[in-house]
C-alpha cells in the first residue's frame, strides 16, 4: 500500500505546466493516488499595489475564465475530472496550503526553476509551499 492517496499539482498555466503535469501523472500512477489539479489566480489589485483608482472587475473575471478554461484543457488531457480541477484567488503559497490541508492531500507537486544567487534569496513559489506545508512536496524542475 502506498503512502500517497491524493497529491495536489499546483500549476501556473505557462508552457512548462505539461511538464509538471507529465511527472506528476507518472508519480500518481505509479502510487495509484489521485490526481487534484488547482491553479492560483492572483488578484490584479496586487500587480498594481492597488494604487489605481479604477474598478479592476471584469479584468479579474476575464484571468479567472481563462483559467478555468485552461484548466479544464489540462483536466480533460490528463483525465482529471471536473470535481477535481481547482482555480482560486489569492495568494499561491497560502491557497496551496489550505487546499491541501482542507483535501487531505498526501503530497503536493510543484514546478520549480531551480533559481540560484538572488533570485533564489527573493523566493519562489516552489520554495514558498515547500515551507509552511504538513505534507510532502515534490518540485518538478522545469526546463
Amino acid at each position: 500500500m502506498s503512502a500517497y492517496k491524493k497529491m495536489l499539482v499546483a500549476i501556473d498555466l505557462t508552457e512548462e505546466a505539461p511538464q509538471v503535469l507529465n511527472k506528476a501523472k507518472a508519480v500518481s500512477e505509479a502510487h495509484g493516488a489521485e490526481l487534484m489539479l488547482i491553479h492560483v489566480v492572483e488578484p490584479v489589485g496586487y500587480a498594481y499595489g492597488g494604487d489605481i483608482p479604477m474598478d479592476l472587475t471584469e479584468l479579474q473575471d476575464q484571468l479567472d475564465k481563462a483559467a478555468h478554461e485552461q484548466l479544464a484543457s489540462y483536466g480533460d488531457q490528463y483525465g482529471i475530472p471536473k470535481s477535481s480541477q481547482i482555480v482560486t484567488v489569492g495568494r499561491p503559497e497560502s491557497e496551496i496550503h489550505r487546499l491541501a490541508k482542507e483535501q487531505q492531500v498526501d503530497m503536493i507537486i510543484v514546478g520549480s526553476h531551480g533559481r540560484k544567487g538572488f533570485q533564489l534569496l527573493l523566493g519562489s513559489t516552489a520554495n514558498g509551499v515547500l515551507h509552511g506545508t504538513e505534507c510532502d512536496v515534490l518540485a518538478v524542475r522545469i526546463n
